[in-house]
């Protein structure tokens, strides 16, 4: 479904997205914040799909090298799916769905997680979730931890990441402004692109260090921070923003 923003929302929202710069949030002056939304898989769970495994199932082997190729930023799977015959389609999201399940089946929550959204807890600073895997993934990534986020997205919302319709959606069911949310992935095309479209702040989970100043100038995404464990994010939210009520 996609979801309908009404015109005055649209207004305060739906402008060019500001990079605010680290000069920026160093002064005395902290921006507001009041949620953080978060991606799924790879950020609040411990990567375990072998995507490059799965996109060359879904495309072919020649296909894939040439794709890569034109994609320096990375392959979006299901744009490239959307293209497809129907019946193409369908046997593409069968194979999808076939690593998903794996993933599910080795599901692991990602180490700091659980107290970062303590901490988030305590301050009363709400919590969502979107991510480009199915809405069942979602539930079972709730009923396994008891770690709950509201709203939370799965793809079937559409049109899903990179678009920003979905952070957007959150913001509006939460009535906050998108400048007092930030966008927390490991994506540098789907995360933070969602969330500068969107206008909200971002930050760059990158574990082992994949995104660098080349990255950020071939794909003109600058996250507003970038950090290679989640619980470095508490003292980054400490330092930087009014939390407050």
């Amino acid at each position: 479904m996609t979801f309908l923003l009404s015109r005055t929302f649209l207004s305060l929202t739906l402008r060019p997205s500001c990079s605010i710069s680290m000069a920026n949030l160093t002064t005395n002056a902290k921006s507001r914040l009041r949620g953080v939304v978060f991606d799924m898989d790879g950020t609040l769970t411990v990567p375990v799909i072998d995507f490059a495994a799965m996109y060359r199932a879904v495309l072919g082997e020649d296909a894939y090298k040439r794709i890569k190729a034109e994609s320096p930023t990375g392959i979006d799977i299901l744009h490239h799916i959307e293209t497809f015959s129907p019946d193409k389609q369908q046997k593409a999201y069968e194979i999808i769905a076939d690593y998903e399940k794996q993933g599910i089946d080795k599901l692991q929550i990602m180490p700091g997680a659980a107290e970062l959204c303590g901490f988030l807890d305590s301050k009363t600073i709400k919590r969502g979730l979107i991510t480009r895997n199915v809405k069942k993934a979602v539930d079972i990534f709730h009923q396994r931890f008891e770690v709950i986020f509201t709203p939370a997205l799965g793809r079937e919302f559409r049109p899903y990441k990179p678009n920003p319709d979905p952070l957007l959606h959150i913001c509006s069911t939460w009535g906050i402004q998108p400048n007092e949310v930030m966008m927390v992935g490991d994506s540098l095309k789907d995360d933070i692109a969602c969330g500068k479209r969107a206008g909200a702040f971002t930050c760059l989970l990158d574990e082992t260090g994949r995104y660098g100043p080349d990255d950020f100038s071939v794909s003109g995404l600058q996250p507003d921070f970038k950090v290679d464990s989640l619980s470095k994010i508490q003292n980054l939210l400490e330092k930087n923003f009014d939390m407050d009520p």
